[in-house]
């Protein structure tokens, strides 16, 4: 399990075309990508269990927490990526609510593009 930020301090100042705004990269892939965005109501949880293929869950708003096979929780707020490689066991559960970006892809390495947290 690796930690990313795709918060706005991690991003970059847009100008071209009369823009004003921050872009925070996220991933780029040459394979084919799922894109879905994942709700968890109060008390939701996403079961442990192994990833199928790489995965990428991106917290959007909300808050909750994570682990892989230590049983340890580690806590996530909007901003943060939490990173899974194929076959590693891990869940996704929240207290009061949590909405998330997931990204699925045999091919995607975060760390070409985000920055550690």
């Amino acid at each position: 399990m690796e930690f990313y930020a795709f918060n706005k301090e991690n991003g970059k100042e847009i100008t071209q075309f009369n823009s004003d705004f921050i872009m925070a990269r996220i991933i780029q892939t040459n394979m084919k990508a799922n894109i879905g965005c994942m709700h968890l109501e109060r008390e939701g949880i996403v079961g442990y269990h192994q990833a199928v293929v790489p995965q990428l869950l991106l917290v959007v708003s909300g808050e909750g927490y994570v682990r892989s096979e230590k049983k340890e929780y580690v806590k996530v707020v909007p901003g943060d990526a939490v990173f899974w490689e194929k076959d590693e066991w891990h869940e996704t559960k929240t207290d009061v609510g949590l909405t998330a970006i997931v990204i699925e892809s045999k091919e995607l390495n975060p760390g070409f593009i985000m920055p550690k947290k």
